[in-house]
């Protein structure tokens, strides 16, 4: 037996039939049957199974580490912002981007039940403009409220509860709502639609609930926060009201007020109401859009909210809705009002209305303490103001009670004097001439005297306003008309007018001296006007006289036939006349006690 001629290459390895090789004493062969590596079909199948599961559950948690990571950033992008108005904004786009929707919106719940607000995201604000109206709370949104549980939908339109969409609204199929709760009171509802997959998952729901958790903390956050800067801004407000009105320039004291409540509450109406008798109450002084149509309006002090705060001394606090002010006119009608009254020396002095427009957020509990904290220190303040004020007025008084004493002990007596001298000196010169213009003098010195009694009885009639005398209404009169005319009036009392004229006559008094000044404004064309009342031999006159263009036949008979009526009642006489010298006299006379008119029988 030979050698084979490449010893070492014709090994086959244990799959070969041949398996060659040598030794010192030559070479032999083994045959081998042929093998492979394998595994039965079903243990390969279960293990392949466990693998694809393995990795699967792997991937499942890589992607819920990504989705809970997600959380997390949008947690923290809740709680970063302070500001009420952007965290809301926020809460949506952050649950947006969390469970893949393509619309979202967050549901601010009013104390009614309906939405106070809807933040959407998703819908651009010109196609929400064409849609129209917010949602108020209806349909799925509605059953979001009335139950404040998670409602998970893969197709809205077809559940029962679902009440369709206003035109030009987008398509929306599957939804997931969840409310968010503040301090356990639920705050509003997160609403979100059109998954990106298709529908959410329960997975979905579980990401954005404990969203929605975490919005009630930030939520309750920034409504702290707020309202820590809004205590700021009224304790503010309140030392800066409190000094003005005790500085030495508080005039116009409630129209500082009103504006400092109008600007620190956000307000569009805010009124001062005051009382205007025993069941009547008056605006005083209003600030915003709707002051002029406000201003001067008379309300009853019964069965309205400003009556009864007025009443009560209890701030009152009021829904959208209702009439400002308890008024039945429709352009008065108003939102959410805080009635507030002005108290002080335990007694109300006044109501302060704040109002918004209707449809604007309402105002809260803590926003009516604040405002009646304010008004109570500014009511202090008030108070003191008219205290100094009583008391710079009652210095003012003595200082004109003064003058008027040393203008009737010394000046009148001293005028008197020297008439009464120039009066003898008249008897003792021959020249005509001279002693007719020593006369004339001496007329003049008693018409200064008649002057200077009227001007004492003006400096002396704020001591005595709650007399009633006729002097001090025919003063208010003309100070009332003053502003009419060119030069104001000038007015001479004579004779004791308060002691001898009737009470029931100072209606008639007025009447006539009202008339007689209008008619001097609407035709006479006149510089200058003197009003006379005088009482003398049990007879009351009135005299206005001007030197305007004189009575013309065609005008100034409007009133006089009432005039006449008035005198007549009382026994007298009206006469209307040009003067010698140019312009008109209107002259009145009343019996003081006239004779009683006799029927026939």
């Amino acid at each position: 037996m030979g050698r084979s001629a490449n010893p070492g290459k014709g090994r086959r390895s244990q799959s070969g039939t041949l398996w060659a090789s040598s030794d010192r004493k030559g070479t032999h062969s083994v045959t081998v049957p042929e093998t492979r590596l394998s595994f039965p079909d079903g243990p390969r199948s279960a293990l392949d199974q466990a693998l694809s599961e393995l990795v699967l559950n792997a991937q499942k948690v890589l992607a819920t580490q990504g989705r809970l990571r997600s959380l997390l950033q949008a947690s923290q992008a809740v709680v970063e912002e302070l500001d009420l108005a952007a965290v809301l904004r926020r809460i949506v786009d952050v649950a947006v981007d969390l469970v893949g929707a393509r619309y979202g919106a967050l549901g601010v719940i009013a104390p009614n039940g309906n939405l106070e607000q809807f933040i959407h995201v998703g819908i651009p604000d010109e196609l929400a403009t064409s849609i129209g109206h917010l949602p108020a709370g209806h349909g799925l949104l509605g059953a979001l409220i009335d139950d404040p549980h998670a409602i998970r939908l893969t197709h809205l339109g077809e559940d029962p509860r679902s009440s369709g969409f206003p035109a030009h609204h987008p398509p929306m199929d599957s939804f997931l709502g969840v409310p968010v709760r503040v301090r356990g009171e639920v705050y509003g509802n997160l609403y979100l639609s059109n998954q990106v997959s298709g529908a959410f998952s329960e997975e979905d729901e579980e990401l954005l609930t404990a969203l929605a958790a975490t919005a009630g903390i930030a939520i309750d956050n920034a409504r702290l926060f707020d309202e820590t800067r809004r205590r700021q801004r009224w304790s503010a407000a309140s030392a800066e009201i409190s000094a003005a009105l005790l500085s030495d320039r508080a005039d116009a004291s409630l129209e500082l007020l009103a504006d400092r409540f109008a600007s620190l509450a956000d307000a569009d109406l805010v009124c001062v109401v005051l009382a205007a008798g025993e069941s009547t109450l008056i605006v005083d002084t209003a600030r915003g859009k709707l002051a002029k149509q406000v201003k001067g309006l008379v309300i009853p002090s019964a069965g309205t909210t400003v009556g009864r705060a007025f009443e009560s001394g209890q701030p009152i606090l009021t829904a959208d809705g209702g009439a400002s002010l308890d008024q039945p006119d429709a352009q008065l009608v108003l939102g959410p009002t805080m009635v507030i009254p002005l108290l002080a020396s335990g007694r109300t002095h006044g109501v302060m209305t704040v109002s918004r427009s209707s449809g604007r957020p309402r105002f809260t509990t803590s926003d009516l303490e604040m405002a009646a904290d304010f008004a109570g220190q500014a009511s202090v303040a008030l108070e003191l103001a008219r205290g100094r004020s009583a008391g710079q007025k009652l210095a003012l008084l003595e200082d004109r009670s003064r003058i008027a004493r040393d203008l009737h002990d010394n000046v009148i007596q001293r005028v008197f004097a020297a008439g009464i001298g120039l009066q003898a000196i008249s008897g003792s010169v021959d020249d005509p001439n001279v002693r007719e213009r020593i006369i004339e003098e001496v007329v003049a010195l008693d018409v200064a005297i008649v002057e200077i009694r009227t001007a004492i009885f003006a400096l002396t009639a704020e001591t005595s306003r709650d007399r009633g005398s006729i002097r001090h209404r025919v003063i208010d009169l003309l100070s009332e008309l003053a502003s009419l005319f060119d030069q104001t009036p000038r007015l001479v009392f004579t004779g004791p007018i308060d002691l001898l004229t009737p009470p029931e006559m100072s209606d008639d008094i007025a009447a006539v001296i009202r008339e007689g000044l209008m008619n001097v404004i609407r035709h006479a064309d006149a510089t200058e006007t003197v009003v006379n009342l005088s009482v003398a031999d049990d007879l009351v006159v009135i005299e206005v006289v001007d030197n305007g263009i004189g009575v013309v036949e065609s005008d100034r008979r409007s009133g006089l036939a009432n005039l006449s009526a008035r005198a007549q009642q009382w026994g007298g006489d009206l006469v209307l006349e040009n003067r010698a010298r140019g312009g008109s006299r209107l002259r009145w006379t009343a019996l003081i006690e006239p004779e009683p008119v006799r029927k026939e029988s």
